[in-house]
């Protein structure tokens, strides 16, 4: 289940982080909130969404987005695998 806490925006920054992907928070006037530039591997949020929209943006991002799972620490691997049954139960 999904908190919308500010440690679990922490922890999926570091899991972002961990992967091959940089995060960026700017403001712009993305239709989403966010922007997703996969040549460049860079996630750009909203910077003045609350910490609900940032984690909403996060969590549409990853749909759209592979990740390499086996750069992540063992706390990120759990993580990453948790969000992906939760988007498999919801599909």
């Amino acid at each position: 289940m999904i908190k919308y806490t500010t440690q679990f925006l922490l922890k999926l920054e570091e899991m972002i982080t961990e992967s091959d992907y940089t995060l960026r928070y700017e403001k712009g006037n993305f239709k989403a909130g966010y922007c997703v530039l996969k040549d460049q591997k860079i996630m750009i949020v909203n910077k003045f969404f609350t910490t609900e929209g940032k984690i909403n943006a996060l969590l549409d991002i990853l749909k759209g987005v592979t990740l390499d799972p086996t750069r992540f620490s063992e706390k990120s691997q759990k993580l990453y695998e948790e969000l992906s049954s939760q988007q498999q139960t919801a599909a």
